[in-house]
């Protein structure tokens, strides 16, 4: 049964909210992680390909979004299964990233972080795959980012 059958037919663009607010909580804590470290960002040693720390809240915000409706369109397809269990803990350490990056520079744990954290992406890309396509592909950008986010806190990590 779908979550469309069992909340009778009441899958109105306000049960995106929750996803929404999960998606806000996440990306709160990694602001407030990160509130006032752009000059700690450009004093560390970084790659040639670092990108200025203006260019993250752009791309997080769109991005953000993106995994908020793929959560909701994977839930209104198939209500909540272990697919949305493996998107929370996705989620969970994408919120735990930046405090421990910039909050207690622990640029290796940030690292081991982000390693699993880009698994359980790409598990939730796969397990969404059958119930929303949609859904999973709008994680695939998410995915792409959080690639070329790793390789750049392995570069820190390497360099400081």
């Amino acid at each position: 049964m779908t979550a469309h059958a069992r909340h009778g037919g009441r899958t109105a663009w306000w049960s995106l909210i929750p996803f929404a607010a999960a998606t806000l909580a996440a990306a709160l804590i990694g602001g407030l992680g990160v509130a006032g470290t752009a000059g700690e960002y450009q004093s560390l040693e970084q790659p040639s390909w670092a990108p200025p720390s203006w260019v993250f809240g752009p791309v997080w915000t769109i991005l953000y979004a993106m995994i908020a409706v793929a959560g909701w369109l994977a839930w209104r397809r198939a209500g909540w299964t272990s697919a949305l269990s493996v998107y929370a803990a996705q989620l969970v350490l994408n919120a735990a990233w930046t405090p421990i990056f910039f909050g207690f520079g622990r640029y290796g744990l940030a690292l081991a972080d982000i390693v699993v954290l880009w698994v359980l992406i790409g598990a939730t890309i796969y397990l969404f795959r059958p119930i929303s396509r949609t859904a999973a592909w709008l994680l695939v950008p998410y995915w792409m980012w959080v690639t070329f986010a790793t390789a750049l806190n392995a570069a820190i990590w390497h360099a400081n």
